[in-house]
């Protein structure tokens, strides 16, 4: 049951009060997502890098929960955390990388493209989601439940589904392959 359905006369899909602890969680969520994403970019170490990247996914998570998404939530957990980041550990670690220096002018040059096309995927970023979703609103009177949603992923979109599954057990097979030596 939600928190909010208990308070009486506060509804927050349409009312225009401000749930402070919830403001505040958030922003805490938030500023701890973007110091581990800033890390996890610039780290040395890939091994560091994919544990960032799991703090950044458990936050991600966090505010699904936050925003009453719970069914999205647990599912970024289960299937990003618990999947997807113990993917890229198996592949660091039975893959041997050769790890080289760069001299400090290849740095440079990498550093420039890198922040141009970081730029450029912004901005085509950005111009896709305004032209998309522009005058897109969402229902507030009824947002969906678990329910719904394992309703539609399992009747709608079993295929799409079940494809995925087969393309990460592929995946998963490939890494143990390319890994073992004989």
């Amino acid at each position: 049951m939600n928190v909010y359905a208990e308070m009486t006369g506060l509804d927050p899909l349409t009312s225009g009060e401000v749930v402070v602890a919830q403001n505040i969680a958030f922003g805490l969520i938030a500023i701890i997502m973007i110091f581990s994403a800033l890390r996890m970019v610039t780290t040395r170490n890939v091994v560091h890098a994919a544990l960032y990247l799991v703090i950044v996914l458990a936050g991600a998570a966090a505010i699904f929960i936050l925003l009453g998404a719970e069914f999205v939530g647990v599912t970024q957990v289960l299937v990003y955390i618990g999947a997807i980041v113990v993917l890229f550990l198996f592949g660091i670690m039975l893959t041997r990388g050769a790890f080289g220096g760069i001299n400090l002018e290849e740095k440079a040059e990498q550093r420039k493209m890198s922040i141009l096309v970081a730029g450029l995927l912004a901005v085509v970023t950005g111009g896709a989601l305004i032209n998309t979703f522009s005058d897109a609103e969402i229902a507030r009177s009824s947002p969906s439940t678990t329910a719904t949603v394992g309703d539609s992923i399992f009747s709608q979109f079993i295929i799409p589904f079940e494809a995925v599954s087969v393309l990460l057990l592929a995946a998963l097979i490939g890494a143990i392959v390319v890994a073992r030596k004989d």
